[in-house]
This record gives structure tokens, sequence and C-alpha cells, in this order.
């Protein structure tokens, strides 16, 4: 079967044009897997103004080992911004400075995980945090997902044969598949979380990155909201909203689950995290260049996602996916039954990596599927990239029919 006509360009939102099977010149390889942010979009300029502007400041505490929670001027600005953009009030009391997601994750997982216990997982799920609960010898139990994010059908299926340590989410534009958990279905879970005593780790580094409808409101803002508190923890990071180098991010929750993590043995010998970058990210969100900076990033992936899936409908229209309303990602599932270890070397000739599906999961599953990322490229080069994906699509698919 012949394969669908390629169009001979592609307008993208650069407004630049790309002939189709052309190669952008100094390209190279097309890595679909980079999940961060291009160069060109780091604030240098902004960062050197809040540098200077926090060393004006003469606070010389902030050169020192800091207090356990994080820098107090750091978290009230820190407080200011949230409740901005998550309209509705954040307590700095409810917040504690990480050195970003990742170390936060593994920082709950010492003081709320020991080794063998069972914690649940989206599944898919961001397939680093699996690194991580492996580095813990915790035993993974995958909940499924749809649309709407996690299955509470499925999960109260598993608490009747689990206890688990914790569950761990990503509500909002999902790390790999971009879908977002429903306000209902995030209501459902703080029930689950009060019924079973249940700690709900939320994983929400994507939640201000919405293309003009932002998600339902964070885990950890909901769990405030009720009588009775469920447990959560939410993560936050500046390194999706900011520059990943600044390896800053934060807990937000209830005290007393702060309190529990403050008692680990790096916190109480090292103090603080981060004490210096927090003063330098407090002045970029004094002087409004955090917000700034965080509108811009909106845009441009924004962009990107719009660039991203019309390349994919244009030049692999038999593959299928849903359009993300915010975060970095497009979960593809490969046409005809394709199976992306088939198609990753043959894609690889022509210059284009991804990560497979079967990366994000505790087990055997997804092997039709890849995850693109649109954060890290141009918009040319997101078409050029599609267009060596299609090439290797046809490959694969003629390959498969020989």
């Amino acid at each position: 079967m012949s394969s669908p006509q390629r169009p001979q360009a592609l307008g993208n939102a650069d407004d630049t044009v790309v002939p189709a099977g052309a190669r952008v010149p100094g390209a190279g390889n097309i890595d679909f897997g980079n999940g961060q942010p291009s160069l060109s979009l780091l604030p240098q300029s902004a960062m050197r103004t809040a540098a200077e502007h926090c060393l004006t400041r003469g606070d010389a505490a902030l050169l020192q080992y800091g207090a356990d929670q994080g820098d107090d001027g750091f978290r009230e600005s820190l407080a200011q911004f949230l409740s901005r953009r998550y309209a509705t009030p954040v307590d700095a009391t409810h917040l504690m400075v990480s050195a970003g997601a990742s170390q936060a994750l593994d920082l709950v997982c010492a003081r709320f995980t020991k080794p063998g216990d069972t914690i649940f997982v989206e599944e898919p799920t961001y397939f680093l945090a699996l690194e991580l609960f492996r580095d813990h010898g915790l035993q993974v139990v995958g909940i499924p997902l749809d649309a709407d994010g996690m299955r509470m059908d499925a999960l109260h299926d598993a608490l009747a044969q689990h206890r688990p340590a914790l569950v761990y989410t990503i509500p909002s534009f999902q790390n790999p598949t971009g879908t977002t958990m429903s306000a209902a279905r995030r209501e459902q879970l703080m029930e689950a979380s009060r019924a079973h005593d249940l700690l709900i780790v939320a994983d929400e580094v994507y939640q201000l990155l919405d293309f003009g409808a932002p998600p339902p409101p964070p885990l950890a803002v909901l769990a405030t909201t009720h009588t009775h508190e469920a447990r959560v923890l939410s993560l936050g990071s500046f390194s999706k909203i900011c520059a990943p180098g600044l390896r800053l991010g934060w807990i937000h929750g209830a005290p007393a689950l702060l309190d529990i993590v403050m008692r680990s043995g790096v916190v109480q010998s090292g103090g603080g995290m981060n004490p210096f970058v927090s003063g330098v990210m407090r002045s970029m969100i004094d002087l409004g260049l955090a917000d700034e900076g965080l509108d811009a990033l909106r845009r441009v992936y924004t962009e990107r996602s719009a660039t991203l899936c019309q390349a994919l409908r244009d030049y692999v229209p038999d593959a299928a996916f849903i359009e993300p309303r915010g975060g970095y990602f497009v979960w593809l599932t490969l046409p005809d039954g394709m199976l992306a270890s088939q198609l990753q070397p043959i894609a690889a000739a022509e210059g284009v990596t991804f990560h497979a599906g079967s990366r994000f999961i505790s087990r055997l599953g997804f092997t039709q599927t890849v995850r693109l990322s649109f954060a890290h490229y141009a918009a040319a080069e997101l078409v050029d990239g599609v267009q060596r994906l299609a090439r290797a699509v046809d490959q694969c698919r003629a390959d498969r029919a020989r």
C-alpha cells in the first residue's frame, strides 16, 4: 500500500517555510526526547539583573547554610508568585524549598517509604521517576490513565489489594501523555486520600505551562480547602518555568507533612536548599521578571506545540495523538501497529530520535507509542524532525511489507 502523499511545504509559528525533504542546515540530529528548553529561551539577561539586585540587598545570610524550610524572604515572594499564578491564596508556611522536583521526590521517598514498600503510579509515567523509585527499592503498581487522568475505578481496585506508601501522579499536562486530570477526578483523589490515609505526591512541574486555559488547581491547593485535609505534597520546579540549571524548586503541603521532610538527615546536615539561588529567584519574582519570563515561555511553547502537531497531521497523518493543552509533550501512537522498537533504528539513520513508550512503564506495554517533546527546538527544526520521522515511518512500513 502506498503511503499518504506528503505536502510540499509547511508554514509554521515562526512564519518560515520548510520544503519537504529539506534539512535545516547544521541541524544535525533532531532529538525529540530532549525535554528541556532551548538555550535561546534561558533568561540570561534577566538573571544578571536579578543577581545584581540580590547582591545589592546585602543579605549575607544567603551565603550561609540557611533555614531548613528555605529562606523566609524567598518563600514569601514565592507564595505571592504562586497565589498570582494559581489565582488562589498560597501560604508561605506551606512551602519548603527544594533543589528541583527530582531532589524533592527523592527526599519524599526517603522520609515516607522504606525498601520493599508498594507505591502506585500512573501508567504510563515519567520514566526517570521510575528509576528513582527503583533506587529506593520500591515495588511499583501501575494505575491506568484515560483522557481525564488517573482512573479512579482502577485506583480503588488496587487499594483493595495493596496498602501503598504513596501515590505518585502528574496531574497537569502529564509526562508523557500530555493529559490533565479533570476537576472531578481530583476531588475523587482527595476523597481517596482521606478515606485511606493515603499520601498523594503530585509532580506539578508543568502546572503553569498552559496554552491559554489553566488546568484545575494544584492538588496541594485542593487539599487545604477541605475541612479535613487530604495528605498531599505537590512538587514544583523552576526548571520548566525559568531555567533547569538553577536546581531550585519547592514542596507545597501542610506544615505537619513538611516537618517530616525537614527532619531528613540531608536537611539537618546541610540546611535549607540553595539559599543563594533562592535569593536571586526572589529578585526575579520581586522585579516582575519571573512573570515576564513565564508568559514568554507559554507563548513560545504554544507556538511550538501547534507547529509540531500540524506537522504530524501533514506528514504522518495515519498516526494518532491528542493535541496537548500545555506542558512539553505529544504522545504519539504509531500507524499500522508499528512498534517503536522497529522504528527507532530507522529513524536514527534519518537523524531523528525519540523515547519509546515502553520506557514510561514499569512492565511490558505501550510498544506502539512514542513521546515527542516540542520544548527544545524552533519551528523549522520541529518540522524538519517530523519530515525525517515520516520518512522513517514509510521505510519501516515498506520493510514490514516485504
